[in-house]
């Protein structure tokens, strides 16, 4: 009888997220491939607005969108979990999903900045001659 009170129940597996085992293996959960399309079509695209090639970045530059696409794949997998479960708020509760109260707009703001840092959010529409822009020829910001 002793054995009975000891022995340990497996409820079962239960459904995670993934973005912790991200973290610690750098790999997407099997159910989740497609996100790695996702995160590497960002990088391509981050290192062209800035590049055009990686060669042409600083070592600082692509740490930070190395960083990016880190959090980037954690933002995602707590989506598509949410998505999965059909549900941003644990039960009856009123409470948010520990994966969305914990970190979830902690590492959105975190992107945000380090986008700001790379400059990603100025656009560039049309180069000027200073020469032009000197004679008054050149188009001024309104």
């Amino acid at each position: 009888m002793a054995e009975k009170l000891t022995k340990r129940i497996h409820p079962g597996r239960r459904k995670k997220h993934g973005a912790y085992s991200y973290l610690a293996s750098g790999q997407v959960p099997e159910s989740r491939r497609y996100i790695e399309k996702y995160l590497s079509a960002a990088r391509e695209q981050l290192i062209k607005d800035l590049g055009p090639t990686e060669q042409d970045l600083t070592a600082a530059q692509i740490i930070i969108i190395d960083r990016v696409i880190t959090k980037l794949g954690i933002i995602r997998l707590i989506e598509e979990y949410c998505r999965e479960k059909q549900e941003i708020f644990q039960g009856s509760s009123g409470r948010l999903l520990p994966a969305l109260s914990n970190n979830y707009l902690a590492y959105n703001n975190s992107v945000r900045l380090d986008l700001q840092s790379l400059g990603i959010n100025k656009r560039v529409e049309e180069i000027i001659n200073p020469i032009d822009y000197i004679q008054g020829k050149g188009k001024r910001n309104k």
